[in-house]
């Protein structure tokens, strides 16, 4: 078990009880404060990762643990405190998501008191609690009726059509949660799921002259002191805000104003308060059919929620994107105006971009799709597994294609976070899924929480080698992430599977923006781009756990694997060229023209180092590779050959030589204390 060693001072008062677990308290970030990650790993080599770890975070200076920071009031931090977070639900999500959240805006106890605190709360709890029943019993009556009389399996279109509707009809909490139940296969079978997917968050706009009160108070001035001119009709309407259009009177700018709709925050506190009383009453069911409680799967949907109300939350996470992205010029994050900004009104630079709503007005633009796709799929890839800060919601309305190939992203109110110890779990399933190491891949699950702890995962690994061998097998041009994931609803009815919230919302993601692609070009590749992103990264990111599991990659049953490292090497050069190859390379860019020449090739500098400084300091390794030249009694010089020619041209040997030769020093530091410690060792 491996802790990270950067650790911040947290005052006591702050801290939930999930903080004093095993998880410990490191230098990750949720809701821009510091939360806890743990690292809990199994190999069979653990000597030689542990070398490989120490090796990485040698070598280089360039490490990627940005901590974004944030600002409280003395009041914020009171009210924090004060709330009482005791939850065993709450605690059990902290521990599987590797974290532990100082600062909660949902809790059971401040939900139960933000909906108590008012005049009449019983009186309207009573009243909507009745509206919900009666609503739902009446369409659950019908469904048992539909199974009484054998007709329940013909039925199914138009009853899950009802229920689409009735969502609709009970309000703004109903129709999130119908949302979030249309990437649930744990909780809702697929037929349901399929026509919540097309579940619509539009709803009639509330009237201007409410939306510029708001606006007004939230500015504390009013709207001609700041805007020279405001859309008289929304841009878009939702279950919680809607958007105009603006134009700043100081600067000339175009913004976007999202206004919150008046008195919803009452309405969804109310609801969640129901939400989890009728989930106390089915925990049973849950706990046998997902392993979970149903209490802890409304407070993932709470906190989520709660999260999209507060729009300095999502001014937050617009910055976060912006730190993120600032290095890339293929993406385009508008800049929130903080100063304008509130709780309920959000201020944002408006984007001239194509919505990818409208593929035909795309490519009437004139812009390169392949080169477009293979953007939008690189930063998504890097928003999971390289930030694991990523877009929740990124369905056609919130994707938009600027003129010179860039790819634009809008509403972050719905953005998920994964910790270090979940990325590093991701990478981790990739590595076993190439090795074809299915076991660990079923204990993979159990760590990103799908299985309670303690689950049988034995009957799930046959399973898994069907799915991923059924899929993968029939090359990249069969394989879709839609199809593997028909797949997979099937096996989570089959066990008990519960799907995170976070990432039922990966899955979203990825489905969603798999889904533009072919609606951009229908026989688009999803993994033609995937795996060549995938083995630069692994060939080339710094970071020590990226390193480890390259060696897990290039390593298999104790053989060094020739061909793996060419096709890694041939993937890598194709994500580097395509990327190079969109039109926002060109021109003006915040780049410098060193670092533009750098991104038109695999730069491999750093993991020729890493693997010097690696050869000369683990013997095991050092081993490892001389077996691989002589292996089957033959000097394997024709492979070494087969790898130089493919990145001949992508190094530039003394710029590499008179790197390896300033690492000398250090390197032979290393290999003096790897060399005594062994020595002791043996003593």
């Amino acid at each position: 078990m491996e802790m990270s060693t950067t650790s911040y001072h947290i005052p006591k008062p702050f801290l939930n009880s999930s903080c004093y677990t095993p998880v410990g308290v490191s230098a990750t970030w949720i809701t821009r404060f510091p939360v806890a990650v743990i690292r809990n790993r199994r190999s069979s080599n653990r000597k030689t990762l542990k070398v490989v770890k120490a090796v990485a975070a040698a070598s280089t200076a360039r490490g990627r643990a940005a901590v974004n920071g944030g600002s409280r009031s003395e009041q914020e931090l009171q009210s924090s405190s004060n709330a009482s977070i005791s939850s065993s639900a709450l605690e059990q999500l902290d521990i599987e998501r590797g974290v532990c959240i100082p600062f909660r805006k949902y809790t059971p106890d401040t939900v139960r008191s933000k909906v108590l605190e008012s005049q009449g709360a019983i009186l309207s709890l009573v009243g909507r609690g009745v509206e919900i029943v009666w609503k739902l019993g009446f369409y659950w009556t019908r469904l048992v009726y539909d199974y009484l009389v054998g007709r329940d399996e013909e039925v199914v279109p138009f009853r899950a059509r009802q229920l689409r509707n009735l969502l609709c009809d009970l309000g703004p909490s109903f129709i999130k949660a119908g949302q979030v139940l249309a990437n649930r296969p744990d909780i809702i079978r697929e037929d349901y799921m399929n026509e919540l997917c097309i579940l619509q968050d539009d709803v009639p706009p509330f009237p201007n002259q409410v939306a510029f009160n708001i606006i007004e108070e939230e500015l504390g001035q009013p709207l001609e002191a700041v805007f020279s001119k405001i859309s008289s009709e929304t841009i878009a309407a939702a279950s919680l805000g809607q958007v105009y259009r603006a134009t700043l009177r100081a600067s000339g700018e175009d913004v976007a104003i999202k206004v919150q709709r008046p008195e919803i925050e009452p309405i969804i506190y109310r609801d969640l308060f129901l939400f989890r009383t009728l989930a106390s009453f089915l925990n049973g069911i849950s706990l046998q059919k997902l392993g979970c409680n149903a209490e802890l799967i409304v407070d993932e949907f709470g906190e989520k929620l709660l999260e999209e109300l507060d729009y300095t939350l999502e001014a937050r996470n617009i910055e976060d994107f912006l730190e993120n992205f600032k290095g890339d010029p293929t993406v385009k994050i508008p800049r929130a105006y903080r100063q304008l900004s509130g709780s309920r009104v959000l201020v944002m630079e408006w984007i001239d971009g194509i919505r990818c709503t409208d593929p035909q007005a795309i490519k009437e633009a004139g812009i390169d799709v392949n080169g477009f796709l293979t953007v939008g799929v690189s930063a998504a890839l890097r928003q999971l597994l390289e930030f694991g800060l990523f877009h929740g919601d990124p369905h056609p309305g919130n994707i938009f294609a600027m003129r010179d190939g860039r790819i634009a992203y809008v509403d972050f109110g719905n953005v998920a976070q994964l910790s270090q110890q979940n990325k590093q779990i991701l990478i981790d399933a990739v590595v076993h899924a190439v090795n074809e190491d299915y076991a660990e891949m079923a204990y993979d699950f159990t760590r990103l929480g799908f299985l309670a702890k303690g689950t049988d995962v034995s009957p799930i690994i046959p399973a898994l080698e069907s799915i991923w061998q059924n899929s993968a097998g029939k090359g990249l041009a069969d394989f879709n992430f839609r199809s593997v994931t028909g797949k997979f609803n099937q096996l989570v009815y089959q066990y008990p599977i519960r799907i995170p919230e976070r990432f039922s919302l990966v899955i979203r993601s990825l489905l969603t923006q798999e889904g533009i692609c072919f609606t951009l070009k229908p026989d688009f590749k999803f993994l033609e781009v995937a795996y060549p992103y995938i083995a630069k990264r692994l060939l080339t990111d710094p970071n020590p756990a990226l390193r480890e599991r390259l060696v897990q990659v290039l390593f298999k049953d104790g053989l060094f694997q020739w061909k793996r490292l060419e096709n890694l090497i041939v993937l890598a050069k194709e994500n580097v060229t395509k990327m190079s190859s969109n039109p926002a390379y060109q021109g003006n860019s915040t780049e410098s023209s060193r670092g533009l020449q750098v991104q038109r090739k695999l730069d491999l500098t750093d993991t020729i180092k890493d693997g010097a400084r690696l050869f000369l300091i683990d013997e095991g390794i050092r081993r490892q590779l001389l077996l691989a030249l002589t292996e089957d009694s033959k000097l394997h010089i024709e492979e070494l050959v087969d790898v130089y020619r493919l990145v001949e041209d992508q190094i530039d040997i003394p710029s590499v030589a008179l790197e390896v030769v300033r690492d000398l020093p250090s390197a032979a530091r290393d290999f003096m204390l790897s060399w005594s410690a062994s020595v002791l060792s043996d003593k």
